[in-house]
């Protein structure tokens, strides 16, 4: 492993990110009555686009946004380009990820002509919200201008192909609202609020949320790790794991996910009560077990679509393991356009010999060869036995090597450590597939008799 690598500058990429948060200003203050400072911010914009096929439609969108003229295709122009930038700085990082762990690279994708997308009325309404957000800029948002998403995503929601687009609507209008009136705002996510709102808007266009093209993979599945992500009325395990194809080509890094509503008092360990029964790999996983997969609906971008009927337990495989012995030779999968974003960097990595510093304020480092690495303790969940204090006394980790606030970061999946003088595999997702841990187990019956409690409610509400 190239661990040089982790705080070499990267060419390009401060000025790539320089244009994007100078367009996000732009934005906070809104396109309807441009000031001199942001028609600076979209000339900077489509000035760093300049040699690529966006540059005559960004220059004349930049032009018309900073005269206040800007209609829905000019906005949409500036979405795309603010999306290529960001899309050349996930290129960058990859090729430096690929460059650092040494592993083969994924080819790039091609994505198909556009076709016709269902819902085009409705997605011509959240696309015309959307534009009226931009104009009224982060400071100009008021309960009545949110309020215009409501009826989109009413609409979208039946429909399950446009399932996607509404949930992101959803989200991005409920931080919206709870930041009401904008002009009260002491701080403004301006890169979070800039990225939501260019996705949500480029997702409107045909074929932008066409579904994924499907293969079957049949073979040995070798799970790494689980990834928990943990809001207020859902959460979303995603297993990052090995596939060994059959027909004996070569190892792939694959990924699957499950994800179900929740209510707010269900938090910790109770989370893997409502995610088990949608997905029999969480059981191998909190076993350390390999599963044999047999047709199994796979994505091009490497994502399994699970079904528990194509999946079979097989023999015990310890993903340290399979980290130190398949890792190095299994390829990276490819990723879509519009996730063609640093955010969306986690990329699987095993890290040993290292030196923990500690940073105070419980921030972590790990020293490798003299260059130094962040650990986020902070990502690690609380679903699971994995503690930031084993993470500092641990030998080996297993982890996401991801890219945060300007510099690689490592999420620990998994750590070996040495507690009571015996050494052991301590795995975020252990409890995944259930517990005698008294922890967990106490944690469990929280959950247990939450979710009891709810259903009652819910059932008294039903039969009034």
């Amino acid at each position: 492993m190239r661990t040089d690598l982790f705080t070499d500058p990267v060419d390009g990429l401060d000025e790539a990110l320089s244009a994007v948060d100078a367009f996000d200003r732009a934005l906070v203050s809104g396109l309807l009555r441009p000031q001199p400072d942001q028609a600076a911010g979209l000339a900077a914009l489509a000035a760093a686009v300049g040699g690529t096929p966006l540059a005559a439609r960004v220059a004349e969108a930049a032009d018309k946004a900073a005269a206040g003229v800007a209609g829905e295709d000019h906005l949409v122009a500036l979405a795309a380009a603010r999306t290529a930038l960001m899309g050349s700085v996930h290129d960058a990082l990859t090729e430096r990820v690929a460059d650092i762990t040494g592993r083969p690279r994924a080819g790039r994708d091609t994505p198909e002509a556009a076709a016709e997308e269902p819902g085009a009325h409705v997605l011509a309404a959240a696309r015309a919200w959307l534009c009226d957000l931009a104009r009224a800029g982060w400071q100009g948002i008021d309960h009545e201008l949110v309020a215009g998403a409501a009826p989109v995503v009413s609409a979208m929601l039946p429909d399950l192909r446009l399932r996607r687009q509404a949930t992101l609507l959803d989200g991005f209008a409920a931080e919206l609202a709870a930041s009401c009136p904008g002009a009260t705002l002491d701080r403004v996510p301006v890169r979070r609020w800039a990225d939501l709102w260019t996705r949500a808007l480029l997702l409107t266009l045909p074929g932008a949320a066409r579904p994924p093209a499907l293969s079957t993979a049949t073979g040995r599945l070798l799970p790494l790790g689980v990834d928990v992500q943990e809001h207020a009325t859902a959460v979303q395990a995603q297993v990052h794991a090995v596939f060994e194809p059959a027909d004996g080509t070569g190892p792939r890094l694959v990924r699957a996910a499950v994800s179900a509503p929740k209510p707010d008092t269900v938090v910790g360990a109770g989370l893997w009560q409502l995610l088990r029964p949608r997905m029999s790999l969480l059981a191998a996983v909190g076993e350390c077990r390999s599963m044999e997969l047999d047709g199994m609906p796979v994505t091009d971008k490497g994502d399994l679509v699970w079904d528990d009927e194509r999946a079979r337990t097989g023999e015990a495989a310890d993903p340290f393991g399979t980290a130190r012995v398949v890792l190095a030779t299994a390829t990276d999968p490819v990723t879509a356009p519009l996730d063609r974003h640093p955010a969306r960097i986690a990329v699987p990595v095993l890290l040993e010999g290292y030196a923990v510093e500690d940073e105070g304020d419980g921030r972590l480092t790990f020293a490798l060869a003299g260059h130094r690495l962040p650990v986020d303790t902070d990502r690690v969940p609380t679903a699971g036995p994995l503690a930031p204090e084993l993470v500092a006394a641990s030998a080996a980790c297993l982890g996401l090597l991801r890219w945060d606030a300007g510099e690689f970061v490592l999420q620990p999946l998994a750590v070996e450590t040495t507690v009571r003088k015996k050494a052991v595999a301590v795995h975020a997702g252990a409890w995944a597939g259930g517990t005698t841990d008294k922890a967990g187990a106490r944690a469990e019956k929280a959950a247990t008799d939450s979710v009891a409690v709810l259903r009652e409610r819910a059932g008294k509400l039903l039969r009034a």
